[in-house]
């Protein structure tokens, strides 16, 4: 199962959100979503930032049909009126693309008082996820594909110190949250198919690439690899394939997981890969929906 972006199918009349669109994998997914057709809803923190990624994405694209819309995932109340705007301007959806994420930052809590990477990177996708399913569930063939990690392998989930409560480690909180994230999509997608919809839930993990993803990577520590780091480490824009093959490949089924299919998982062309025993783990995925429906305070019914 190749992927090439020039001969994915036509996006045309189609509509996706990429959330985290305008820096990084979300730009680079977004560049690729507009070549194909798509109109792509640009859903960001900063609305300054992301019409100045707009405007540089057109200068690559010519007649790229952009759109920015302010999504904060800090703050449910956020997402809660992302949702809203959306719901109130358009009536379907074709690709939800859950991109946006932070990673090893000093420790802090969002808006609601979640740890900052549990919250941003997997409990408000999970809300966004619920909150625009009615128009996901009415638009035929609609895909949502949510960003995993490597780091997921080393992670697990401590329902027992899910924001940190009892200890933070930056790195723990981070693979934990992309831990949920491809658990999420795996969940999601058993329940899809159980309720008979045509919607297919899918991951995807970049590899490594030099992203403002590690923005909180120490100075000294990134000098010091950087030799490693060259051959260890892909483009933004090829690091965004396994995403793009995720939500245009024709031939994806849902509960699939895509990366790059070279060394270790780092880099390489986008395929179809695995991932760990514990992230098919049922009965924790449906502990883990349980707890982030009372966190996020909303049921999630399809």
């Amino acid at each position: 199962m190749s992927f090439n972006l020039g001969s994915a199918p036509s996006q045309k009349g189609k509509i996706a959100i990429v959330t985290g669109a305008n820096i990084g994998l979300g730009y680079e997914t977004t560049i690729g979503l507009a070549k194909k057709g798509a109109k792509v809803i640009m859903a960001c923190r900063n609305l300054t930032k992301a019409e100045k990624a707009k405007g540089e994405i057109l200068k690559k694209v010519s007649g790229a049909d952009l759109e920015c819309m302010v999504l904060d995932l800090n703050s449910l109340q956020s997402v809660r009126a992302f949702a809203k705007a959306y719901a109130a301007k358009y009536d379907k959806l074709d690709l939800l693309i859950e991109n946006a994420g932070i990673m090893i930052p000093p420790f802090s809590k969002t808006a609601d008082g979640f740890e900052s990477q549990i919250g941003v990177n997997y409990l408000s996708h999970f809300l966004l996820t619920n909150l625009l399913f009615p128009l996901l569930k009415k638009t035929p063939d609609s895909r949502i594909v949510t960003l995993s990690s490597k780091a997921h392998e080393g992670g697990k989930i401590d329902f027992e110190n899910l924001n940190a409560e009892k200890s933070y480690s930056k790195i723990g909180a981070y693979s934990q949250s992309k831990l949920a994230c491809l658990m999420f999509a795996y969940e999601l997608q058993r329940r899809l198919e159980k309720s008979g919809s045509k919607t297919i839930a899918v991951s995807a993990h970049p590899g490594v690439s030099n992203t403002n993803l590690g923005q909180h990577i120490p100075a000294f520590f990134k000098i010091l690899m950087s030799p490693v780091f060259a051959l260890m480490t892909h483009s933004p824009e090829n690091a965004a394939l396994p995403t793009l093959m995720a939500a245009l490949d024709p031939d994806v089924k849902g509960g699939s997981y895509f990366g790059p299919t070279g060394f270790r998982g780092m880099k390489g062309k986008p395929g179809k890969v695995e991932s760990t025993s514990l992230s098919h783990n049922e009965e924790i995925a449906r502990k883990l929906w349980a707890v982030s429906e009372e966190l996020t305070g909303e049921k999630f019914n399809i």
